[in-house]
């Protein structure tokens, strides 16, 4: 059983190793994800999920509070938010947000670009609690424009501000935006600006990841998407040197409602270290189906075939892994 850090503060030598013994969880994840939609059950393909990543996450030895989880009826989640790992009142506890399906919803026959099954561990407190938010308007970039953004400028004036930073004009920037009726107006003010957009039906985590990776092909991601997602991608950003940022923006009445009542401010704008605290986090992600971030599971002659993003705060850049495993 691998142990990780010693504490919140403490981490072992390389800092990628604890990363590398999480890539288990969104491994086994994936897979179980990826069987299930073959079958043609969602539901099913979720709860698979979720039951590998939480197996293999108390396999690691791991202790924390689930900050980010499923989102259902926690009476029906193998990884609800408020779930504690291990000791998670100690010291070396740490707070954890999972996402074993991530961008599945709209998953088809043909497969969905840019599904994921996610895992981040960050120091205890250090993980913004998404409660009842479960909408966030997002701001994602490359490490250029951090600092540089007014989150509360119009579009144009977002866009005119990043092309200055990457030293490109307007027309050649590529924005990434959920395909959503709600981003409609957002979609013509980008395009009215002159910039190009990337409409994508889910992916919202992989949208931010590829933001702020310098040459990924997206220069940023703009709209509306999941407030938990907006955690998982602010902490992976944090420790790339990226740019997030993020307001909630309740879509229903009764989100509005819910949001009030626990005092959340809807108008605040978010940065980076208000959604991730540190930059010593442990971010893993597998590909489920094949996106522009990551390949999806396949079949191979030479065993189930997996693809992995490692991120580690502390250690330089990032590392993709391709796996393959026979059972």
């Amino acid at each position: 059983m691998y142990q990780g850090p010693s504490s919140a503060a403490e981490h072992s030598p390389s800092p990628l190793a604890f990363t590398y013994a999480l890539r288990a969880a969104t491994e086994a994840a994936a897979l179980a994800v990826h069987g299930g939609l073959r079958r043609g059950d969602r539901a099913a393909a979720a709860r698979a999920g979720a039951a590998a990543m939480r197996r293999e996450l108390e396999t690691l030895g791991l202790s924390g509070t689930l900050v980010v989880g499923e989102a259902i009826d926690a009476s029906a989640a193998l990884l609800p938010p408020g779930l504690a790992l291990g000791d998670a009142d100690s010291d070396a506890a740490f707070d954890i947000a999972a996402d074993p399906a991530e961008g599945t919803t709209y998953m088809t026959e043909s497969g969905v670009n840019n599904a994921l099954s996610v895992v981040v561990v960050a120091p205890k407190g250090s993980l913004f609690r998404p409660g009842p938010a479960f909408y966030m308007e997002k701001f994602a970039g490359p490490p250029a424009v951090r600092g540089r953004i007014d989150p509360t400028a119009p579009v144009a004036e977002k866009l005119r501000v990043l092309a200055d930073c990457l030293d490109k004009p307007v027309s050649a920037l590529t924005i990434y935006v959920l395909e959503k009726p709600r981003h409609r107006a957002l979609v013509e003010a980008i395009q009215r600006a002159g910039a190009r957009v990337a409409l994508h039906p889910a992916g919202d985590v992989a949208g931010a990841l590829m933001a702020a990776i310098p040459g990924s092909g997206v220069d940023a991601m703009m709209g509306t998407g999941g407030t938990p997602e907006g955690v998982i991608a602010a902490a992976a950003i944090g420790a790339l040197g990226g740019e997030f940022l993020g307001r909630i923006n309740p879509q229903l009445n009764t989100e509005r409602m819910a949001v009030e009542a626990a005092g959340m401010d809807t108008r605040r704008w978010l940065g980076t270290a208000d959604m991730a605290a540190s930059q010593a986090v442990h971010f893993c992600a597998t590909g489920i189906a094949d996106g522009l971030l990551l390949n999806g599971v396949a079949a191979t002659p030479e065993g189930m075939c997996t693809q992995s993003l490692l991120i580690a705060g502390g250690a330089p850049g990032r590392q993709v892994v391709t796996a393959w495993r026979r059972d």
